[in-house]
């Protein structure tokens, strides 16, 4: 397989066995974006807001995402020789050492968000069967979580296409439910019950509308990440137009599934109701209310189901960004290795090996791997801005543009992922930020040793700075951990 360069260089060649369709690519992006947190929105949403609030902060993701979303689609047609896509865009846009840092960052926070996927699939199935334990980090829930994450490892080497197949099939499973509740709630909907207190005045407790929509955007920052699966693998797909209507389509169902189970559980159950729900499927309780035990039963399944989906789908990703980074010389070589069906063999072991030890640290100490989590989640955030970024500096420049075409539309969707980008790091917590350079510097030492290896300085004047600002940032986050001035709990 060719080695995957910048602009001008030649596109991997891959495998016919691993073109992946729009009907597998929009199932990566449903996949990985609809997991877990779909399940949990009826509390997450009520717990701080009250419906009038719900509506304003999904306008405003929805504006945001849309715009992201946009920003995908037009890169990749508008440098169809950039693959891996987060990486890919920070890497041509701002230079080597920020685009490795753009794939590093999005690694640690894929295959740290892996575990945390596959320990909720445990937690769930406690309500079956109690030994696996509500937290799913019981001996029985590690063990268990083990076998999931080799026979998905095991998948993934057969062939990226092949696993992708699979994921189309646990994508279209995990709406079936989800789409039965929107079904069922609709028809349970009670109008007067949502116009209880719409904007949340009489409940001293939600605080201002300003307050409540804060409150909402804290949750609905993270039910889109995955948006930009279709061009984390732009290298496999079989048309290049297909990752473009890829992303928007997955937009699409993945905001009116939100909107709709966030918005028609106040037709249930009222904002205080809601709010009271286990914070863990509370979907289930909601269905459960409208037709009994039975509800439940078939919620928890569908997030088993659907979280499973994700893992398979964020294991793809985890690998995929990695592999492209080190075909580039961005990361030591073994992360380039493939097996004999074009699957990125050497990323995907190293990747799941992390997964495995960070599973062990769960059973002895769920409270470290929450705080990597915490901190690696907003570590995601940075390659989004960078991609909104790269998409607004071609506008601006031209660049890729022909004579006469118009740049307008770019240009604003490009500043406003920007710009929403940029919020959404700040809504995670600048604490957060600042703890994420501790993570980034453990790649400074990583990206120095890949370079050197190829016989390549690793440095420029700028990027010797920006690394010397992450090392000095990560000790000053490291002490003020020590002191306890901040946490990631």
């Amino acid at each position: 397989m060719a080695i995957t360069g910048l602009e001008g260089a030649p596109k991997a060649d891959s495998r016919s066995s691993g073109k992946l369709g729009l009907v597998s690519l929009v199932a990566l992006v449903v996949g990985s974006m609809i997991g877990g947190g779909v399940f949990s929105l009826p509390q997450n949403m009520a717990k701080g807001a009250s419906p009038g609030a719900v509506v304003i902060g999904w306008l405003i993701t929805g504006i945001g995402m849309l715009a992201l979303a946009f920003v995908y689609q037009g890169l990749s047609t508008r440098k169809p020789a950039l693959d891996a896509g987060p990486y890919a865009y920070a890497r041509a846009g701002f230079g080597d050492f920020v685009g490795f840092n753009s794939a590093w960052g999005y690694w640690l926070s894929a295959w740290l968000g892996n575990v945390s996927y596959v320990v909720l699939i445990f937690g769930a199935l406690s309500y079956f069967y109690p030994a696996f334990g509500a937290e799913g980090n019981t001996v029985q829930a590690i063990i268990g979580a083990s076998v999931v994450l080799w026979i998905t490892h095991a998948l993934v080497l057969m062939g990226i296409r092949q696993a992708a197949i699979i994921n189309v099939v646990t994508t279209i499973a995990k709406l079936l439910p989800i789409l039965l509740f929107i079904l069922l709630v609709a028809l349970a909907f009670n109008p007067p019950k949502i116009s209880i207190d719409f904007w949340g005045t009489q409940t001293p407790d939600l605080g201002s509308i300003m307050d409540q929509v804060k409150s909402t955007m804290l949750v609905t920052l993270w039910v889109f990440i995955g948006i930009e699966g279709a061009s984390v693998v732009s290298g496999r797909a079989a048309r290049r137009e297909d990752i473009g209507r890829a992303t928007i389509i997955g937009f699409v169902i993945a905001l009116g599934v939100y909107l709709c189970v966030s918005l028609l559980s106040f037709g249930v159950m009222n904002q205080a109701e809601l709010a009271g729900l286990p914070s863990s499927a509370s979907m289930a309780n909601v269905l459960e209310q409208v037709v009994g035990p039975w509800g439940s039963v078939l919620v928890r399944i569908g997030l088993v189901i659907s979280v499973a989906g994700a893992f398979l789908s964020w294991t793809l990703f985890a690998a995929e960004i990695p592999y492209r980074a080190a075909k580039e010389g961005m990361l030591p070589k073994i992360f380039a290795a493939e097996n004999a069906n074009g699957s990125p063999a050497g990323a995907l072991w190293i990747t799941n090996i992390f997964v495995q030890i960070s599973l062990i640290v769960t059973l002895f100490s769920n409270s470290t791997y929450l705080a990597l989590f915490y901190i690696a989640s907003t570590a995601i955030l940075v390659p989004y801005v960078l991609s909104g970024a790269y998409a607004l500096k071609l506008a601006l420049s031209g660049e890729g543009y022909g004579a006469g075409e118009r740049r307008g539309r770019d240009m604003f969707a490009g500043a406003l992922a920007t710009v929403y980008g940029a919020w959404l790091i700040y809504a995670a917590g600048p604490n957060y930020l600042l703890m994420c350079a501790i993570l980034y510097a453990i790649g400074v030492p990583v990206y120095w040793f890949a370079r050197s290896a190829r016989g390549e300085k690793a440095f420029s004047g700028i990027e010797a700075v920006i690394g010397m600002g992450i090392v000095i940032a990560a000790g000053i986050a490291a002490y003020l951990m020590w002191t306890g001035a901040i946490s990631a709990l």
